[in-house]
């Protein structure tokens, strides 16, 4: 999908891998979970990911976003490392009721 829509290999490897890193969340913590992907054109050309989960919820999410934080002794590089990849990015967390990550990516951005 972002190779058809104009995305240069080295993008279409960053959205890759910012979805794999936060779905491996949803994989790891939650019970259940969804992804949607699609395009968009306005304001320019660009890929949208939601990923949506019904999990236990993040209780800080600013520290879930440090780097090197992790509450199962991985690197702690997931969430702010898809951050980083992405051109938008915005996490949305209720504990006992799930997350929701919102990821952008657009076309020529750098």
């Amino acid at each position: 999908m972002a190779a058809r829509i104009g995305f240069a290999a080295t993008d279409q490897t960053a959205i890759a891998t910012a979805v794999s890193e936060v779905t491996r969340n949803v994989v790891k913590f939650a019970d259940t979970g969804e992804v949607e992907i699609g395009t968009l054109e306005e304001p320019r050309r660009g890929v949208r990911v939601v990923v949506r989960d019904a999990g236990p919820g993040i209780p800080d999410v600013e520290q879930a976003m440090r780097d090197g934080y992790s509450t199962y002794e991985g690197l702690g590089l997931g969430l702010p490392g898809a951050r980083r990849l992405m051109d938008e990015f915005a996490i949305e967390s209720d504990v006992g009721r799930g997350t929701t990550v919102t990821m952008t990516k657009w076309v020529g951005v750098r």
